[in-house]
Protein backbone atom coordinates (compact mmCIF):
# COMPACT_ATOMS: atom_id res chain seq x y z
CA UNK A 1 0.00 0.00 0.00
CA UNK A 2 1.25 3.80 -0.65
CA UNK A 3 0.80 5.72 2.32
CA UNK A 4 -0.01 9.87 1.07
CA UNK A 5 1.74 11.97 3.44
CA UNK A 6 -0.35 15.30 5.01
CA UNK A 7 1.31 18.67 4.37
CA UNK A 8 2.64 18.35 8.21
CA UNK A 9 4.38 15.12 6.81
CA UNK A 10 6.14 16.37 4.10
CA UNK A 11 7.24 19.81 5.93
CA UNK A 12 8.89 17.25 8.91
CA UNK A 13 10.10 15.14 5.90
CA UNK A 14 11.45 18.32 4.68
CA UNK A 15 13.75 19.05 7.51
CA UNK A 16 15.05 16.24 7.59
CA UNK A 17 15.84 16.73 4.17
CA UNK A 18 17.06 19.84 4.60
CA UNK A 19 20.19 18.46 7.06
CA UNK A 20 20.85 15.82 4.28
CA UNK A 21 21.30 18.78 1.91
CA UNK A 22 23.70 20.49 4.42
CA UNK A 23 25.54 17.33 4.67
CA UNK A 24 26.06 16.92 0.84
CA UNK A 25 27.30 20.70 0.68
CA UNK A 26 29.37 19.88 3.39
CA UNK A 27 31.06 16.73 2.01
CA UNK A 28 32.07 18.42 -0.69
CA UNK A 29 34.75 20.69 0.34
CA UNK A 30 35.37 17.96 2.99
CA UNK A 31 36.07 15.19 1.05
CA UNK A 32 39.43 14.82 -0.03
CA UNK A 33 42.60 12.19 -0.92
CA UNK A 34 44.24 11.19 2.18
CA UNK A 35 41.31 10.50 4.63
CA UNK A 36 39.69 7.41 4.97
CA UNK A 37 35.94 6.36 4.83
CA UNK A 38 35.44 6.17 8.65
CA UNK A 39 36.45 9.71 9.22
CA UNK A 40 34.01 10.91 6.32
CA UNK A 41 31.62 8.85 8.66
CA UNK A 42 32.05 10.03 11.77
CA UNK A 43 31.76 13.92 10.40
CA UNK A 44 28.44 13.10 8.52
CA UNK A 45 27.23 11.57 12.16
CA UNK A 46 28.26 14.47 14.23
CA UNK A 47 26.84 16.74 11.43
CA UNK A 48 23.83 15.04 11.38
CA UNK A 49 23.29 15.22 15.35
CA UNK A 50 24.33 18.72 15.61
CA UNK A 51 21.32 19.68 13.24
CA UNK A 52 19.43 17.85 16.06
CA UNK A 53 18.42 15.09 13.53
CA UNK A 54 18.71 11.01 14.11
CA UNK A 55 21.08 8.71 12.04
CA UNK A 56 19.11 6.73 9.58
CA UNK A 57 20.97 3.98 8.51
CA UNK A 58 23.13 2.84 11.70
CA UNK A 59 22.00 -0.17 12.45
CA UNK A 60 19.23 -0.58 10.23
CA UNK A 61 19.09 -4.09 9.22
CA UNK A 62 22.29 -4.68 11.08
CA UNK A 63 24.39 -1.68 8.73
CA UNK A 64 27.12 -0.55 11.04
CA UNK A 65 27.50 2.79 9.77
CA UNK A 66 26.20 6.36 9.29
CA UNK A 67 26.98 6.39 5.45
CA UNK A 68 27.22 4.61 2.67
CA UNK A 69 30.44 5.10 1.28
CA UNK A 70 31.28 3.75 -2.05
CA UNK A 71 34.21 3.92 -4.03
CA UNK A 72 34.85 3.30 -7.82
CA UNK A 73 33.76 -0.54 -8.63
CA UNK A 74 31.40 -0.20 -5.63
CA UNK A 75 27.58 0.96 -6.46
CA UNK A 76 26.24 1.10 -3.00
CA UNK A 77 26.23 -0.09 0.66
CA UNK A 78 30.12 -0.05 0.81
CA UNK A 79 31.16 0.47 4.33
CA UNK A 80 32.80 2.99 6.18
CA UNK A 81 36.59 1.87 7.52
CA UNK A 82 39.64 3.08 9.10
CA UNK A 83 41.40 1.50 6.32
CA UNK A 84 40.20 2.27 3.51
CA UNK A 85 41.85 5.66 2.20
CA UNK A 86 40.52 7.99 -0.65
CA UNK A 87 43.20 8.41 -3.14
CA UNK A 88 43.11 11.01 -6.33
CA UNK A 89 41.02 10.18 -9.18
CA UNK A 90 38.51 7.95 -7.30
CA UNK A 91 34.82 8.46 -7.42
CA UNK A 92 33.23 8.43 -4.15
CA UNK A 93 29.37 7.70 -3.93
CA UNK A 94 27.94 8.90 -0.95
CA UNK A 95 24.52 7.61 0.80
CA UNK A 96 23.00 9.59 3.41
CA UNK A 97 20.25 9.74 4.84
CA UNK A 98 18.37 10.94 8.36
CA UNK A 99 15.48 11.00 10.67
CA UNK A 100 13.06 13.99 11.91
CA UNK A 101 11.04 13.69 14.43
CA UNK A 102 10.38 9.83 12.98
CA UNK A 103 10.00 10.68 9.39
CA UNK A 104 12.98 9.64 7.08
CA UNK A 105 14.98 11.58 3.66
CA UNK A 106 17.45 9.74 1.81
CA UNK A 107 19.85 11.03 -0.87
CA UNK A 108 23.10 10.33 -2.38
CA UNK A 109 26.09 12.34 -4.92
CA UNK A 110 28.56 10.93 -6.54
CA UNK A 111 31.77 13.14 -6.10
CA UNK A 112 35.18 12.80 -8.10
CA UNK A 113 37.99 13.33 -6.01
CA UNK A 114 40.45 15.44 -8.11
CA UNK A 115 40.39 15.19 -12.41
CA UNK A 116 38.82 12.29 -13.59
CA UNK A 117 38.75 11.60 -17.14
CA UNK A 118 36.54 13.06 -19.57
CA UNK A 119 33.95 9.84 -19.58
CA UNK A 120 34.13 9.32 -16.21
CA UNK A 121 32.93 12.65 -15.60
CA UNK A 122 30.40 12.08 -17.90
CA UNK A 123 29.15 8.91 -15.90
CA UNK A 124 28.55 11.31 -12.99
CA UNK A 125 27.13 13.75 -15.30
CA UNK A 126 24.91 11.52 -17.07
CA UNK A 127 23.83 9.58 -13.68
CA UNK A 128 22.80 12.96 -12.16
CA UNK A 129 20.81 13.83 -15.41
CA UNK A 130 18.81 10.64 -15.39
CA UNK A 131 18.00 11.72 -11.86
CA UNK A 132 16.92 15.17 -12.75
CA UNK A 133 14.57 13.51 -15.65
CA UNK A 134 12.93 11.18 -13.27
CA UNK A 135 12.02 13.88 -11.10
CA UNK A 136 10.30 16.09 -13.48
CA UNK A 137 8.00 12.54 -14.41
CA UNK A 138 6.90 13.20 -10.25
CA UNK A 139 3.39 14.68 -10.99
CA UNK A 140 -0.29 13.88 -10.72
CA UNK A 141 -1.29 11.29 -13.35
CA UNK A 142 1.66 10.33 -14.21
CA UNK A 143 2.43 6.07 -13.61
CA UNK A 144 5.26 5.04 -11.82
CA UNK A 145 6.99 3.62 -14.61
CA UNK A 146 7.08 6.67 -16.62
CA UNK A 147 9.96 7.88 -13.46
CA UNK A 148 11.80 4.70 -14.03
CA UNK A 149 11.39 5.09 -18.06
CA UNK A 150 13.20 8.54 -17.61
CA UNK A 151 16.31 7.45 -16.09
CA UNK A 152 16.98 4.18 -18.08
CA UNK A 153 16.19 5.91 -21.79
CA UNK A 154 19.01 8.99 -20.43
CA UNK A 155 21.45 6.58 -19.16
CA UNK A 156 21.47 4.24 -21.83
CA UNK A 157 21.18 6.64 -24.75
CA UNK A 158 24.88 7.70 -23.47
CA UNK A 159 26.18 4.38 -23.91
CA UNK A 160 25.92 3.62 -19.89
CA UNK A 161 23.87 0.55 -18.14
CA UNK A 162 21.42 0.86 -14.91
CA UNK A 163 21.43 -1.36 -12.73
CA UNK A 164 18.77 -3.55 -11.80
CA UNK A 165 19.11 -5.37 -8.66
CA UNK A 166 17.86 -1.94 -6.27
CA UNK A 167 15.43 0.01 -6.47
CA UNK A 168 14.35 3.31 -5.57
CA UNK A 169 11.35 2.99 -3.11
CA UNK A 170 8.38 5.06 -1.06
CA UNK A 171 9.82 6.92 2.43
CA UNK A 172 8.07 8.42 4.97
CA UNK A 173 7.56 6.74 8.40
CA UNK A 174 10.02 3.86 6.80
CA UNK A 175 13.21 4.16 5.15
CA UNK A 176 11.60 1.93 2.73
CA UNK A 177 7.87 2.06 1.99
CA UNK A 178 5.64 0.91 -0.70
CA UNK A 179 6.27 1.31 -4.43
CA UNK A 180 9.53 0.30 -5.57
CA UNK A 181 11.02 2.14 -8.28
CA UNK A 182 13.36 0.35 -10.59
CA UNK A 183 15.28 2.34 -12.93
CA UNK A 184 14.18 0.98 -16.29
CA UNK A 185 11.08 -0.40 -17.64
CA UNK A 186 8.19 0.79 -20.45
CA UNK A 187 6.40 4.00 -19.67
CA UNK A 188 2.60 4.30 -18.65
CA UNK A 189 2.62 1.33 -16.46
CA UNK A 190 2.26 0.77 -12.80
CA UNK A 191 0.05 3.30 -9.79
CA UNK A 192 -0.45 6.33 -10.84
CA UNK A 193 1.46 9.12 -9.07
CA UNK A 194 -0.67 11.41 -6.89
CA UNK A 195 -0.18 14.53 -4.48
CA UNK A 196 1.12 13.26 -0.83
CA UNK A 197 3.56 10.57 -2.23
CA UNK A 198 6.96 10.82 -1.28
CA UNK A 199 9.68 8.62 -3.48
CA UNK A 200 13.34 8.24 -3.15
CA UNK A 201 14.34 8.19 -6.42
CA UNK A 202 18.15 6.40 -6.99
CA UNK A 203 19.72 5.51 -10.31
CA UNK A 204 22.39 3.67 -9.96
CA UNK A 205 24.36 3.78 -13.10
CA UNK A 206 27.65 1.56 -14.72
CA UNK A 207 30.06 2.35 -17.38
CA UNK A 208 30.03 -1.49 -18.48
CA UNK A 209 27.13 -4.45 -17.24
CA UNK A 210 24.61 -3.94 -14.82
CA UNK A 211 25.33 -7.14 -13.06
CA UNK A 212 26.56 -6.55 -9.91
CA UNK A 213 27.55 -9.21 -7.12
CA UNK A 214 28.16 -9.17 -3.69
CA UNK A 215 31.21 -8.73 -1.46
CA UNK A 216 32.06 -11.14 1.63
CA UNK A 217 31.13 -8.32 4.36
CA UNK A 218 27.69 -9.26 3.30
CA UNK A 219 26.92 -5.50 2.34
CA UNK A 220 29.08 -3.71 -0.32
CA UNK A 221 27.26 -4.22 -3.96
CA UNK A 222 30.08 -4.26 -6.68
CA UNK A 223 29.94 -4.08 -10.23
CA UNK A 224 30.18 -7.83 -12.02
CA UNK A 225 33.13 -6.44 -14.54
CA UNK A 226 34.84 -4.30 -12.17
CA UNK A 227 33.63 -0.76 -14.22
CA UNK A 228 33.05 2.20 -12.73
CA UNK A 229 29.97 3.14 -10.75
CA UNK A 230 28.18 6.15 -10.06
CA UNK A 231 24.66 6.60 -7.73
CA UNK A 232 22.85 10.03 -7.38
CA UNK A 233 19.46 10.07 -5.21
CA UNK A 234 16.88 12.42 -4.01
CA UNK A 235 13.59 11.86 -1.85
CA UNK A 236 10.68 13.53 -3.89
CA UNK A 237 7.06 14.56 -3.34
CA UNK A 238 4.49 14.73 -5.26
CA UNK A 239 2.67 17.72 -4.92
CA UNK A 240 -0.20 19.64 -6.95
CA UNK A 241 1.92 21.62 -8.27
CA UNK A 242 4.60 19.34 -9.45
CA UNK A 243 7.54 17.60 -7.74
CA UNK A 244 9.41 19.07 -4.87
CA UNK A 245 13.04 17.85 -4.09
CA UNK A 246 13.06 17.87 -0.26
CA UNK A 247 16.69 16.80 -0.18
CA UNK A 248 17.66 20.20 -1.80
CA UNK A 249 18.14 23.74 0.17
CA UNK A 250 16.41 25.18 -3.26
CA UNK A 251 13.30 22.30 -3.32
CA UNK A 252 14.21 21.98 -7.08
CA UNK A 253 16.06 19.28 -9.29
CA UNK A 254 19.70 19.21 -7.88
CA UNK A 255 21.65 20.66 -11.29
CA UNK A 256 25.06 20.32 -10.69
CA UNK A 257 16.27 -0.57 -7.51
CA UNK A 258 13.93 -5.29 -8.57
CA UNK A 259 14.39 -4.61 -5.10
CA UNK A 260 16.81 -7.60 -4.33
CA UNK A 261 19.11 -6.92 -1.50
CA UNK A 262 17.86 -3.66 0.29
CA UNK A 263 19.74 -1.95 2.81
CA UNK A 264 20.12 1.49 3.59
Amino acid sequence: MIVLKSAREIALMRRAGHVLAGVMERLRTFVRAGMSTLEIDEDVEAFIHRAGAATAFKGYRGFPATACISINEEVVHGIPSPRRKIREGDIVGLDLGCIVEGYYADCAFTLPIGAVPARVQQLLDVTRESLDRAIQECRPGRRLSDVSHAVQSHVEAHGFSVVRAFVGHGIGRALHEEPQIPNFGDPGRGPQLRAGMVLAIEPMVTMGSWEVRILDDGWTAVTQDGSLAAHFEHTVAVTENGPEVLTSLAGAPATSTTGAGQGP
